[in-house]
């Protein structure tokens, strides 16, 4: 068998030399694309999901020769976002792993400014004096550079017209017409605990009326609402279904159902008693793991050229893709001139009235209490409510009505009440569960004695 030694001879050089050059080829640096990572908790629409996300990546290589990769996170709305981000600071102190806190109004973004939660960056100077620092008397921006409005946004009433003349139901023009004993299981609204801008909305109306009225004005609201829904978004759709027929809504959602089935159709007003515009904010978390990715996401979000994705067409050449468009309004007053009729949307800086101040402090002071206040008498009570609700429809005699309603509309506690607790003791768990049981049982024996009155 010695003639295969020179056969073996000549497989094992070339062995060797095949492993010489692999390791060779193992020893030179491979060009890979660099990518950069960004992490986004949102309670955006995939909508403006994928208009930022995608219009960012592009932006951002054009700018760093990087590529980037966006990950949003949705854990609900607002108001869990902000939960969630609270609770996993209290885990994780640091740093939570996520970058971006991008969608929702400011008294989230106060509350986590105020316990530290959020980075400042202040905007190039070039940038930065674009956007106004107020806009009548509400803050755009944070001064301290902790967050920013990425959009504004209006809060108020949506209907469908058409089956409002052919049910001959009145027309809505404030939040007070949602009171009408007329509107019972018409009216779509969400839950606060769930849905930042409904809790904005029901925190409009205490103050525009006050803590006595503008309670017992969401209590009649609550009495004429079919069903609370989790989101904000899924009644613009209900109201344009059909389903009921006014909803509180955020202006884009409603703009959008505008869009889909024709202004003859669905209509939107801003309440003549309460017309509150607020910015739509976005910040970075403390210890953001892509720190400088972030920066730069703010840069881009403020920017005009992504500021155009919220209020041009999608048949813009420098509009959305998604189709309907985003529908919303640009903190930039310079842009609506330069776009001029290319707008969908409504110029804010232009309103003939002055917006109601809304005070953002106590708004946030009391955040958790008024959600919690709403949701155990008004939702998680809501069969004994519109019971009782009824009971005062069909009851002819003025007296006993006036007395029933008397009833129904009682509060357990006071404006002043409520925002001691809420500085002091609404933290403490037994302590708010004490409450929320006793609130329960005023809430049915208020109900019960409503409907006595109304016999």
């Amino acid at each position: 068998m010695s003639y295969l030694n020179p056969l073996r001879q000549t497989l094992k050089a070339t062995h060797i030399a095949i492993v010489g050059v692999l390791l060779c080829l193992m020893a030179v640096p491979i060009a890979v694309p660099a990518q950069d990572q960004l992490i986004i908790i949102s309670p955006h629409p995939e909508s403006i999901e994928t208009e930022f996300g995608n219009n960012f990546e592009k932006w951002y290589e054009a700018q760093t020769g990087r590529s980037v990769k966006t990950d949003w996170r949705d854990v609900g709305g607002t108001s869990s976002n902000y939960r969630f981000i609270e609770s996993e600071f209290k885990r994780v102190p640091d740093g939570i792993g996520i970058d971006i806190f991008f969608g929702g109004g400011t008294d989230s973004y106060l509350r986590l400014a105020e316990m530290d939660l959020l980075t400042s960056y202040k905007l190039p100077d070039a940038q930065l004096k674009q956007i106004p620092q107020s806009y009548h008397g509400i803050p755009v921006y944070d001064s301290e550079h902790r967050w920013y409005g990425a959009a504004l946004s209006s809060f108020g009433i949506m209907f469908n017209d058409q089956l409002r003349e052919m049910l001959k139901l009145p027309k809505a023009a404030k939040w007070e017409d949602l009171g009408d004993i007329a509107l019972i299981n018409k009216i779509g609204a969400a839950d606060p605990r769930e849905s930042g801008s409904a809790h904005m909305m029901y925190e409009i109306i205490l103050q525009t009326h006050g803590w006595k009225k503008g309670f017992a004005l969401l209590t009649k609201l609550g009495g004429n609402v079919k069903k609370f829904s989790a989101g904000s978004n899924v009644i613009p759709r209900d109201v344009g279904a059909g389903q009921v027929i006014y909803g509180l809504a955020i202006d884009f959602y409603a703009y959008s159902q505008i869009a889909a089935l024709g202004p003859e159709k669905i209509k939107y007003v801003l309440p003549t008693d309460g017309t509150v515009v607020n910015p739509d904010s976005i910040a970075i978390l403390k210890g953001a793991p892509n720190m400088a990715v972030a920066k730069k996401f703010i840069e881009f979000v403020l920017s005009e050229q992504a500021q155009k994705l919220w209020m041009l067409r999608d048949s813009d050449d420098e509009g959305p893709k998604w189709k309907g468009g985003l529908n919303r309004a640009s903190v930039l007053p310079a842009l609506y001139d330069e776009l001029g009729d290319r707008c969908v949307v409504t110029n804010p800086f232009d309103l003939q009235s002055s917006p109601f101040p809304y005070d953002a402090d106590k708004g946030s002071a009391r955040w958790d209490i008024v959600n919690d206040l709403f949701g155990i008498l008004i939702i998680d009570s809501h069969k004994g409510l519109v019971d009782a609700w009824k009971a005062i429809s069909k009851c002819k005699d003025a007296k006993k009505r006036d007395a029933a309603i008397a009833a129904l509309v009682e509060m357990p506690i006071t404006e002043q009440e409520a925002m001691q607790i809420a500085a002091d003791k609404w933290k403490d768990p037994t302590y708010r569960n004490e409450k929320l049981k006793e609130w329960g049982q005023f809430a049915k024996q208020k109900f019960k004695k409503a409907k006595d009155l109304a016999k």
